[in-house]
C-alpha cells in the first residue's frame, strides 16, 4: 500500500517516502509530513549546500549544519541558498 502524506512543502496530499530517511524524531517527522517529490527537491538543495560550502558529511559539525538546514527547509522559514551561489547554466 502506498504511504500518503499531506506534504508540508507542497501543501497537498501526495505519495510519501517508503521508509524513514533516518532514525530519530526528525526522521519520523519527515516520514509523516514530506512527500517523495519534496524529498527529491531537498536532496538537490542539499547537494548544492555540500558543494557551495565544501561540506564534508563525515564531520559532525557539518552533519549538524545539514540537519539545521533540513529542519528549516521543511519545518521552518525555508533554507536559503548561499549568497555566492550562481545556478548552473543549462
Amino acid at each position: 500500500m502506498v504511504h500518503m502524506v499531506k506534504c508540508i512543502k507542497m501543501g497537498r496530499e501526495m505519495e510519501g517516502l517508503d521508509e524513514r530517511p533516518f532514525d530519530g524524531d526528525l526522521g519520523q517527522r519527515i516520514y509523516d509530513n514530506v512527500s517523495k517529490l519534496a524529498w527529491e527537491q531537498w536532496q538537490e538543495h542539499m547537494k548544492m549546500l555540500l558543494n557551495e560550502y565544501r561540506l564534508q558529511p563525515w564531520k559532525k559539525d557539518h552533519q549538524e549544519f545539514i540537519v539545521q538546514q533540513m529542519e528549516a527547509y521543511f519545518f521552518g522559514e525555508g533554507a536559503e541558498k548561499p549568497k555566492e551561489y550562481v545556478p548552473p547554466t543549462q
